[in-house]
């Protein structure tokens, strides 16, 4: 290697391990000024920090911090032998700090450290050093943001801690594995095709179904001409297709158990602990306050929770706002604090848990709570609708410009701030809600995915276009009649027993071709947070999973999307962003969701059976959807007692239920005099070859596999034997 290369590769090398060891100087910082009695526990760990810091930087001929370093730690050193710290000397060291952070990212770039903020502090850190005071500091401006998380990642048993220094690997046993750095961003590019290879694999599974169903056409015309010179031909191509059916049956499901094997190790090697995702929020804190003249105390619950970094990275920005804000706007003074019984110490708690496949990250401070009244007045001010219930009300701190502050600091004024939480939040496909009690604290909430690279959505179709909803973020599927909906103060709601939820047309929101009005709409409801909507649609589609992407730097922000799904079969659908559709959908004016009397068509009746709840809804509303007058029923025993009292134009049943199974619906319909006649569709997860069968052996119409389910194959075979 030249002296060039190798020159920028120590540099490189001191700028990766300067990272880890600014977050350990403030985090050691931080709990010394806390406890200036642990000066003797604390102080030999900031000692060894800088020493490795002043070792690293010779080697990568970083003189100014090398002389840094060595400076603060002849300012340390006394403070083992019982010297008291002054309040001037953290803020100089803090300031300190802060200059070499600001130094490695000037060397990043390939800046000169001249007349940099290290430099200027030099003879303040040299005065110190010689035992002089240390010189006052004005309150900090608290513009400082945490450091970004660790450019290496690995899985959390052998992970390194971004808040602990980098040191030089210890020497280990034969036979035991080594920790290895790897890049986060090699981590999500390997996620990404990793992402890539499920979809490749559903794919894979789309494609066996065809052939199998190619096989069964095969037999089928070789009965249309047995005992002819073609039977033996068909025969041969029947037992060939047969043959590569069960070795792509075989391939697919090897192919199956490694991509999801290797989808769960890259996962787990992209986790980190949620604590390492709030590192530097107790620094932000700790510089609003003592700005403001505050004291403040920042736990962290939940922090050894394992999540994808990814998150971690994308919520950091989102909790700044929150931590800063919860210290400014939250937090009292010592005084009024004591004036209230309340320490002086002010706390600010962070914390995680799991939600089934979501998390809950709160943001909670002891302060005043929200002012209601001060909000209300503001928003009128500015010609806005004020809401009469306080639960309501207190989502006005998410409008933008909104602020109650009396004057403009660097934290607070400019009505910024918490509308970005929001956008940001959003753009995770989650939601942030807020509560408070008056003089006792405020608690943000934000509920986020457990994971942003793939997603189980609801496939819709509106103005012609196939769009994906988050399945997590749907309640229920509707059917809509006009005994369902209201209309209140020139809006549509849906009306259920407990409340009116906002009703709108999916295309009105998004501006797309509205479809024609159908006697039973199908509509999604939404929710985000506590808020709810209904949604209609021209045809719900299917439920599935699919490899989420970004929109690309390219498109900063599309209204209403949040992303784009990349479907099995390798097309793109765009993503929405529910909180968003909820709010657009309070506002919409009335429409005409239902035909005239004169536009009513005679519709036929379908009994469809199938006892997943899930599965029972999604076909009704496909069917529904095309005009079908459905009676869902949850097993085979209901579908026959209706069948019974009010006949059927065809049925439609799963195979495995509970009381009476498909087979045996479908043997007694044909056993019936009075609806012997009636179509018998099975749909089910069984797709060997004997079950189809013996599905039409008991005389079902047609047979159609789950896997390989296809609304539009549903309604053509529906349409073709009726």
């Amino acid at each position: 290697m030249d002296r060039d290369r190798l020159a920028q590769a120590l540099l490189d090398s001191f700028l990766e391990e300067l990272e880890g060891h600014v977050v350990s100087l403030n985090r050691d910082l931080l709990a010394l000024e806390q406890a200036p009695a642990r000066a003797r526990e604390l102080i030999p760990g900031l000692l060894r920090t800088l020493h490795s810091v002043k070792g690293a930087s010779r080697a990568a001929s970083a003189s100014l911090v090398e002389t840094a370093c060595h400076r603060l730690e002849e300012v340390l050193e006394p403070l083992i032998h019982g010297r008291a710290p002054s309040p001037e000397l953290f803020e100089l060291c803090f300031a300190t700090v802060d200059a070499l952070d600001d130094a490695g990212r000037r060397l990043a770039t390939r800046q000169d450290l001249a007349g940099s903020p290290l430099e200027s502090l030099m003879p303040q850190l040299e005065r110190a050093a010689q035992g002089g005071p240390a010189a006052p500091f004005p309150p900090p401006e608290p513009a400082w943001a945490p450091p970004k998380l660790p450019k290496a990642s690995q899985p959390a048993s052998e992970a390194q801690s971004s808040a602990e220094p980098e040191l030089p690997a210890p020497a280990v046993a034969s036979g035991e594995a080594l920790p290895v750095r790897v890049s986060g961003q090699k981590l999500d590019a390997l996620l990404g095709r990793s992402g890539e290879l499920r979809v490749a694999m559903l794919r894979l599974e789309g494609h066996a179904e065809a052939l199998e169903s190619l096989r069964d056409d095969v037999g089928g015309l070789r009965e249309t001409v047995r005992g002819t010179a073609s039977e033996t031909t068909l025969r041969r191509v029947e037992l060939e297709l047969a043959r590569v059916a069960r070795v792509l049956a075989q391939d697919r499901r090897a192919l199956f158990q490694s991509s999801t094997g290797l989808d769960d190790e890259v996962r787990r090697a992209r986790m980190l602990p949620f604590e390492e995702g709030c590192t530097g929020l107790e620094r932000a804190a700790r510089d609003v306050a003592h700005g403001m003249g505050r004291r403040v105390r920042m736990e962290i619950h939940g922090g050894g929770l394992d999540l994808d970094r990814s998150l971690l990275q994308s919520l950091r920005e989102p909790l700044l706002h929150l931590v800063r804000n919860a210290v400014a706007h939250g937090l009292e003074a010592p005084e009024e604090r004591a004036r209230h019984g309340k320490p002086e110490e002010g706390r600010v708690v962070l914390s995680a848990r799991l939600r089934g496949n979501r998390v809950e990250v709160a943001v909670e401070d002891d302060g005043r709570g929200l002012d209601l009244e001060a909000l209300r007045e503001r928003a009128r001010a500015r010609g806005l609708d004020v809401p009469d219930e306080d639960e309501e009300a207190a989502r006005l701190v998410f409008l933008p410009g909104l602020s109650t502050a009396a004057k403009v600091t660097a934290v607070s004024g400019r009505g910024v701030g918490l509308d970005v939480v929001r956008a940001q939040v959003e753009a995770l496909r989650g939601s942030v809600e807020v509560a408070f009690k008056a003089g006792q604290g405020t608690r943000f909430t934000l509920d986020v995915p457990l994971t942003l690279s793939t997603l189980r959505v609801l496939l819709v179709d509106v103005g012609g276009q196939v769009l994906a909803l988050a399945s997590e973020g749907v309640d229920r599927l509707l059917r809509l009649s006009p005994s369902d909906v209201r209309e209140v103060e020139g809006r549509m709601s849906w009306v259920t027993p407990d409340a009116l939820v906002p009703l709108a047309s999916l295309a009105g929101v998004l501006e797309l071709p509205a479809g024609p009005p159908r006697a039973r709409p199908a509509a999604v409801v939404l929710s985000a947070g506590t808020a709810q909507a209904a949604l209609v649609v021209d045809e719900v589609i299917a439920e599935q999973e699919v490899l989420v992407r970004s929109l690309g730097s390219r498109v900063k922000r599309a209204r209403h999307v949040a992303a784009a799904a990349v479907l099995p079969d390798g097309r793109m659908a765009l993503l929405l962003n529910p909180a968003s559709l909820v709010r657009a959908a309070g506002g919409r004016p009335s429409t005409q969701f239902f035909p005239t009397p004169k536009e009513q068509a005679v519709r036929r009746r379908v009994v469809l059976a199938d006892d997943s709840p899930t599965t029972r809804m999604l076909e009704q509303s496909i069917l529904e959807g095309a005009g079908y007058d459905v009676t869902a029923c949850a097993d085979g025993a209901e579908a026959w007692e209706q069948l019974q009292a009010g006949g059927a134009d065809a049925l439609v049943l799963d195979v495995e239920m509970p009381r009476m199974d498909g087979f045996s619906v479908t043997e007694a319909v044909r056993a019936s005099p009075r609806f012997g006649r009636v179509p018998v569709v099975l749909v089910t997860s069984r797709e060997k070859p004997e079950d189809k069968a013996r599905g039409l052996q008991a005389g079902a119409s047609a047979y159609i596999v789950k896997s390989a389910f296809d609304p539009t194959s549903l309604l053509e075979t529906l349409r073709r034997l009726l």
